[in-house]
């Protein structure tokens, strides 16, 4: 099996578990250990990328996400690897990663869009892609409730000028200074949605995100 395994320690790394589904640990085999948000204690060796699984252990049962819950969790995993550079540990991502995944398996009926739009924020903040939400990234002014605003990947959210008629996506002063906030109730969830989805566009490349695609397909 090849495997990526999210550590806190090392980062993104990538293994091969050769001979997975013979081989036996405590609880089972190990390929039925290596599935998605299973938090595990892992060991292995090699001087290439690609590693080789050694020993892999069960640290607790696996997260029991269900429904949208498990998407949303398979979103944040490909993210994770389309974004992260092998071998570059981020703890302070690795720690909210966790604590977004318990969030979803404990928060019953409630939303996952707030979880997973702070966890984009921290994501990008940790890879150099953050930008301040509050002022503008041109003339270093405030932003203004009133005002509209442009992103621009070079410089963050700029004034949009008055009377444009470009096709750039447009967010409202208001509701970005929520999200600088930490708020995201009304009109400020779909602002982050949208601005969020234009900022890691700009990081991903053309190559669509397939997990989004499942949140489409009907029940």
């Amino acid at each position: 099996m090849l495997v990526e395994f999210f550590s806190r320690e090392y980062g993104r790394v990538s293994m091969v578990a050769r001979g997975a589904k013979g081989r036996r640990t405590r609880g089972g085999s190990v390929a039925a250990l290596l599935q998605p948000f299973t938090p595990l204690q892992c060991s292995w060796g090699g001087r290439a990328q690609l590693k080789n699984l050694s020993g892999c252990e069960a640290m607790a049962p696996a997260l029991p996400l269900t429904g949208e819950r498990v998407y949303s969790g398979l979103y944040m995993n490909e993210l994770l690897m389309r974004l992260l550079h092998h071998e570059d540990p981020h703890q302070a991502l690795f720690d909210h990663y966790a604590a977004v995944l318990s969030l979803l398996a404990e928060s019953g009926g409630e939303s996952t869009e707030i979880p997973l739009r702070r966890f984009e924020l921290v994501l990008l903040e940790e890879l150099g892609y953050g930008f301040d939400l509050a002022c503008d990234g041109l003339s270093g002014d405030q932003l203004v409730a009133e005002g509209w605003y442009h992103y621009q990947e070079e410089h963050g959210l700029v004034a949009a000028p008055a009377g444009s008629a470009d096709r750039l996506p447009r967010y409202r002063g208001a509701d970005l200074l929520s999200i600088s906030r930490g708020e995201f109730e009304g009109a400020a969830r779909q602002c982050a949605k949208r601005l969020m989805r234009q900022v890691l566009a700009a990081h991903l490349g053309d190559r669509p995100l397939k997990s989004r695609e499942l949140f489409r397909r009907p029940d």
